[in-house]
Order: structure tokens, then sequence, then C-alpha cells
């Protein structure tokens, strides 16, 4: 009996041990042929849950490409158990992005363990995989965790191959794109540019029509046909075209018909009586400065949906063929449309429902400009100002001689009769020397000649003797003359001659001026765009920069008839003459003055120059 037994037991075990195998070799094969990714992680999770011992339920957890969420795609072992109780340590590992071993405690005891492993590929973080095992020793957690380590590089071989495949999908369709915007770009004119993007576009995607529209005045305006040299404007199919274009726009997203599986939900109405006969047809919004400005439009025959790879290849052209497209379009017009469409984009944004900042300014700008219309202020002539003496006198060389002493300088305040130089008297006083010895040489003669009665020597000698006498009151009068003093109270304004002690000056020279202090007149620069404004008799405000803070009164006095140029404008001078007097006034002091018109509107007074400007420009332009 015991053999028997035995053999009975053998038998079972072997049986047991065949089922095994074959549910591997099962698993194995549908892993291999795994069509999609869920199959694929069904099949994987299996076949871990196989190779670790003891594993009670386990889950994968797959990253969405549309919104990033991870959602389950596999559990084991039964697709319809609740494996919510793993979603925790899930979780937890995604966020860390590291293995981890949680125990699961009821009380003090623990019930089991939770393994988790994130599955990365290319540096992103695709899912994880997370296993419920029963409690066990430390070396066979270890060889749990180094299986699973192992086996995880099976999902992330697939999601490497999804990275691949995205990578090259993604390089085609950039070429693709290229190649598109290329053909576009070849085209010297907007029409014939659009019209070579949609036949390309149609050619390459093998549709039957594509459209290329853009807003104008809140309507598409079917621009370009595929394989069409023209677009005849009101037709039934135009319209058609061009309210599915809308549609797109409207909701600045790709519509299409039938929807594809999986795409979001949309508005169609346009798009489904575009394909009422059957076809099926896409449209893209075309995208520039952040604003939905146009859109391609695709048409195709039969009721299949345009796939994925089409609808991103479309995406794609459209945010690079987009922007080029609405500036070739909006260059490739005549002035007067261009100018038309600003205004009416200007008006739009003015007068629809957004653009609040704008309306806000544009009602600040009128508000301001009405009460600047209507309220009055004091119109007034600026102009640079400077100030002058009233009187100016100068001081000259009385002959020729050498300068000997020049105590004074500009700037410095002297009373009358004060020093300002001193001229060398040496030749001078050697010449009266001369004359008075000769004049008593001549003396003595004149006696001598009166001793002897000779007449005609007393008349010789007399007419010599004058001439000497005469001579020594000249020495005498420039001896008086070389001390060049102050003709009055004042400043000194100009000369300064302590650089040049011993040089030579000639008769006339002007060594120094002087002016007084107490008597100055306001001369204006006044351009010449307002001197007509001005008369004798005005009033007006002089601040000078030594003062800003103390206005003084003046009035005009004259008004030149000659202008100065300076600086390429034309300005008179007008002389103007103050109504108090201030000790520390200078001549040369600069200021701006303000003369007093007369009473306008401040709009005027703000706008006067520009307007006048803009008159002359009128003016030298027309015939």
């Amino acid at each position: 009996m015991p053999p028997v037994a035995n053999s009975a037991g053998s038998g079972g075990a072997a049986y047991a041990a065949g089922q095994d195998a074959a549910q591997d070799s099962a698993l194995w094969a549908v892993l291999a042929g795994a069509t999609d990714e869920r199959e694929y992680c069904q099949s994987w999770l299996a076949i871990q849950c196989r190779l670790i011992p003891g594993v009670g339920g386990a889950v994968v957890l797959v990253r969405q490409e549309s919104d990033g969420a991870f959602v389950v795609a596999a559990v084991w072992p039964d697709v319809r158990r609740d494996m919510s109780y793993l979603s925790g340590t899930a979780q937890k590992t995604l966020a860390e992005r590291r293995g981890l071993v949680v125990p699961r405690k009821s009380g003090d005891a623990i019930q089991g363990f939770e393994i988790a492993y994130p599955i990365e590929a290319s540096g992103q973080l695709h899912g994880v995989v997370v296993l419920d095992v029963s409690p066990r020793p430390e070396a066979e957690m270890q060889t749990a965790l180094r299986q699973l380590h192992w086996g995880a590089a099976g999902l992330e071989a697939l999601f490497y191959r999804h990275e691949v495949a995205r990578e090259q999908a993604s390089k085609k369709r950039l070429q693709s794109v290229l190649e598109l915007v290329a053909t576009a770009a070849a085209e010297p004119r907007y029409a014939a540019s659009a019209m070579a993007l949609a036949t390309a576009l149609a050619t390459r995607l093998e549709c039957e029509r594509v459209s290329i529209g853009f807003l104008e005045r809140g309507h598409v305006k079917v621009d370009a046909l595929s394989h069409s040299a023209q677009v005849k404007g009101e037709t039934n199919l135009v319209r058609a075209i061009a309210a599915a274009m809308e549609e797109s726009i409207d909701q600045s997203a790709v519509v299409s018909f039938p929807s594809a599986e999986g795409a979001p939900p949309s508005v169609s109405r346009a798009h489904q009586a575009l394909a009422e006969d059957g076809g099926a047809c896409l449209s893209v919004p075309l995208v520039s400065g952040g604003n939905a400005v146009g859109a391609i439009t695709l048409e195709r025959a039969g009721k299949e949906p345009f796939d994925r790879e089409t609808v991103e290849l479309c995406e794609a052209l459209a945010a690079l063929a987009g922007p080029t497209l609405e500036v070739h379009r909006r260059e490739d017009r005549w002035f007067g449309a261009r100018f038309a469409t600003w205004a009416y984009e200007k008006a739009a944004a003015l007068f629809g429902p957004r653009h609040p900042g704008l309306k806000l300014a544009t009602a600040v700008v009128l508000v301001v400009a009405a009460l600047l219309a209507i309220l009055r202020g004091d119109f007034r002539v600026s102009s640079s100002t400077a100030l002058e003496p009233l009187v100016q006198q100068a001081a000259v060389a009385p002959f020729n001689g050498y300068i000997r002493e020049a105590p004074a300088r500009p700037g410095d305040l002297v009373k009358q009769g004060a020093l300002l130089a001193k001229l060398d008297d040496r030749e001078l006083k050697l010449e009266r020397l001369k004359w008075l010895s000769q004049q008593e040489e001549l003396a003595k003669q004149f006696r001598a000649a009166m001793a002897d009665r000779n007449a005609a020597q007393v008349q010789i000698v007399t007419a010599q003797l004058e001439q000497a006498r005469a001579q020594v009151e000249r020495a005498e009068e420039q001896l008086a003359r070389t001390d060049i003093l102050a003709p009055f109270d004042g400043i000194v304004v100009s000369g300064d001659l302590t650089q040049q002690l011993g040089a030579p000056v000639e008769r006339g020279t002007v060594l120094f001026e002087v002016a007084p202090l107490a008597q100055f007149r306001v001369v204006l620069k006044v351009d010449e765009r307002d001197i007509a404004y001005l008369q004798v008799g005005q009033t007006g405000t002089l601040l000078l920069s030594a003062f800003p803070n103390e206005p003084f009164a003046f009035t005009v006095r004259k008004i030149t008839p000659v202008s100065t140029p300076k600086d390429g404008r034309n300005y008179f001078r007008v002389e103007a003459e103050l109504a108090t007097h201030d000790p520390r006034m200078r001549p040369g002091m600069e200021g701006v003055g303000k003369v007093d018109i007369d009473r306008r509107n401040y709009l005027w007074i703000w706008t006067r120059q520009v307007i006048d400007s803009l008159r002359l420009a009128l003016w030298s332009w027309l015939p």
C-alpha cells in the first residue's frame, strides 16, 4: 500500500508541474504577442506574480498621455478585484520615485507587505507596480525585491520602445511640416502661397480637398482651395467650409467629424453639414499672437475619422504656418486695405465685449479732452532769457604802452574812480623831462634874443618855446591817463589782464567793460513761431536759474525785427524792463521768461505747435 500511495502522490505532483509549465508557456506567449499596452501589462504582471511566491494581489498603474493621470492598466489575480487599498503605497512611490516596502499591520501584528517599484524610461516616470505579499523572512524579502527589480525591466523596455517610436514619429512629423512650410514660403504672393500649401497638404494626406481661410471683420474668408487657382466667393460649398472654420475658431480647438475615439468633446454641427455626403472633415485653427486668426479644413472620402497622427501633423503645421501666412496675408494687401483692417480691429476692440482696459483708457482720454476744450487758462509764450546791463561802458587804452598793473578782474565790484589797471609811465616821464629841458634852453635863447633886440630870432624862439610847452602838457596829460579808473560804481563785466603784465597795448584797445548793478534789461529769445503773439507793453514773469523760487515781473519794451538762427531755428530778440531790482542780480544770468498773452482753452494751448507744424507740412505737400 505505501508504494501505491507514493506512486499516486508522485503522479499528482507531476501533473501539477505540467499544469504550471503549460500556464507559464501560455502567459509568455501572450506577452510576446501582446498588441496593446494593457494586454502586455496584464501578461507581465501575471508572470511576475507567479515568479514571486506568496503574492496575494497586484496592480500596475500607467500614466496617460492625454492628461498625465495614472490609471489601472493590469490587476492580478482577477481584473474585477478591488485593489484600491494599494493606492496609498502607489502614490508614495510615484512621489518619491524609488522602490518601497511598506508593512501592513493589524494592531501590532504584521499581516503582510506592500512592495512597490516605479517604472521609468528615458528619464520619464511612466507608471508603478505594487504587490501585496505575505510575511516572510528578510532573505526571502530581498529575493522578492530583486525579482521585481529585474522584472520591471520588461515594462521599462515597453515604455522605452514607445518613447523611441514617438520620437521617430515626431521627427518624421517635423520633417513633413518643414517641407510643407517650405512649399508655401517659396511663393512670393499670399494667394499662391496659401494655394500651394493647401495642395501639398491634400496630396500628402490623401484628402479630397484642403481649404485655408482667415478671419476678416469677424467672419472667415476662404482664401485657398487645394488644386484650385481661385476661390468662387458665395457658393454653398465655400459658405459651408467657412462655417466649419468658424466653428473651430470659435472653440479655439481642433474639430473633427466623425469624432475620433478619446478626442475631447466639441461642437461639430457645421462639420457634420460639410460632411453630409458621407465623408470626414477636420478643422485646425491657425494661431498668431495667441489668438485664432484662421483655420485649415481637410476633407476626406469615407466615414473613417482622421487618426491621431494626422491631427498632430496638422496641429504642428498650423502652429508654424499660421503666423507666417498671417503676416504674408497682411503685407500682401494695398495700403488702404491694411489701414481699413487696422481701423476695424481697433474699433472692434474698443466697442466689443473685451478689452475693458482699452475702453476705460479711451473714456478717460475723451473726458480729459472735453475738459481741456472747455476749461480756459492763461496762454503764455515761453522763451529762454538772459540779463544784460542797461549801460555798459568800456575802459580803453589811451595811448600805446605797456601794462604795469591790473588789479581788477571780471566779476569784481568797483567804486567810481577805483583803479582798474595802470600803464607803464617811465617813457612818458622821460619824454616830459626832455621837453622841460628843451623848454628851459629855449627860454634862455628867448631872453638872449630880447637882449640883442633881434626881432626875427625872438619870433623863432617864441614858436619853438610854444611847441616845447605843448609837448610838456601832452606828456603830463598822458601821465595823468596812465591810471585806468572805473567810470562809475558797478561790476567788471570783462577784461582780465593779470596774465598780460608787461604786454604792449595799442591805443583804443578795450581793456575792461564795466556795467552798473542797479540797471538791467531782460533779453528774451523768442521762437519765430511765437513772435506774432508778442506786442510792446505786454507783461510777463521771469525765473532765473540762480533764484528759481523768486519770480520777477517785467514789461516788453522792444521787439527787434531781425532774427538770429540757432540750432536750426530762428529766434527774435525781445527786450523787456524789470519791474523790480534785486541786488543779487548779475549780468549774464539766464533763466526762463513767460510773456502773458491772453486766456485760451487748454486743448488749443497744448496742441497749437503740433497743429501749426502739421499745417505747414500739409501746405508744403499740396500742389
